[in-house]
């Protein structure tokens, strides 16, 4: 059967690919093999132009061998001598087009490639620099996922992580107050330790009264600064353990799916015991309409 060539986007893809079989082309990178592309792309291009034009199958095929001839016998050739190359080559083929068709080849390469024969030599004659970057990229597997019977459900999940969350924040709090008693502690101590070293003791044979007082007036001051400080400290921290609590709490932990068999005993009284309430309260309702009608 007569091979069909695409004429669309799409199906022009599809007929490059075709003829890249045809002619027995390995597949290439776009990228590596450039000339190659352009080579396939001049070859499809004139091989469509025959097939619009309405040549026979035997002609298209002469039109093919005919592009890959001219494009070899012009590698060097400045425009004038291309065109010498071009006539003659159409001498040669006289007997394999009708004049009609001769015609339209004549026409096609000289409106195409001799018109851009200096880029074509330029792409396909010389050797072009290639610039490749390459980058490697780690890609990092997720973790194998836990055994179903092991999972919760979301809701769950959410409330354990709450009370997480809330557990841990009262914990940090407790840490922090007894820092802070550390921190007291040493600070006092050193104060005091302060207040001794200001007062020279070796010049003085005997403590009088005025000495005395203000050692002990500083040292009161003292306790009751850190005291203070202590006091209001574990004020704050007590409220605020106090509001954890309260927040764990108010959490409504939500009922596991599928209920435990204990849960589904317990809900299923509570259902039968609320119907039986249900038609007490009728009974009682249509008591006195019944003792009327009797």
């Amino acid at each position: 059967s007569e091979p069909q060539f695409p004429q669309s986007v799409k199906e022009g893809e599809l007929g490059r690919e075709l003829l890249r079989r045809l002619t027995k082309w390995k597949g290439f990178e776009e990228m590596k093999e450039s000339r190659k592309n352009i080579l396939l792309d001049i070859l499809y291009d004139g091989i469509v132009f025959a097939v619009e034009k309405g040549f026979p199958w035997p002609a298209v095929v002469e039109v093919a061998r005919f592009t890959e001839e001219l494009l070899e016998e012009t590698k060097d050739c400045s425009i004038t001598q291309a065109l010498k190359v071009l006539g003659k080559k159409l001498k040669e083929y006289e007997t394999k087009f009708n004049p009609s068709n001769l015609m339209a080849v004549c026409d096609y390469f000289h409106n195409t490639f001799i018109r851009h024969l200096k880029l074509y030599q330029y792409v396909l004659c010389k050797d072009q620099d290639v610039y490749q970057t390459k980058e490697s990229v780690d890609l990092c597997p997720p973790p194998p996922p836990l055994p179903l019977s092991e999972g919760v459900d979301k809701e769950v999940q959410q409330y354990q992580q709450k009370v997480a969350e809330l557990t841990a924040a009262e914990v940090q709090k407790r840490t922090n107050m007894l820092l802070l008693r550390e921190t007291l502690h040493l600070e006092r101590g050193h104060s005091m330790q302060k207040i001794f070293e200001e007062l020279d003791l070796k010049d003085m044979e005997v403590l009088d009264r005025e000495a005395l007082e203000n050692i002990i007036r500083r040292a009161i001051h003292t306790q009751i600064e850190s005291l203070k400080e202590l006091l209001e400290n574990e004020i704050k921290t007590t409220y605020t353990i106090l509001d954890l609590k309260l927040q764990k709490k108010t959490l409504k932990a939500p009922l596991p799916y599928p209920p435990e068999p204990s849960q589904a005993s317990q809900v299923e009284p509570k259902k039968e015991k609320n119907k039986k309430t249900k038609e007490k309260k009728k009974n009682r309702r249509l008591a006195p309409h019944l003792r009327n009608a009797d």
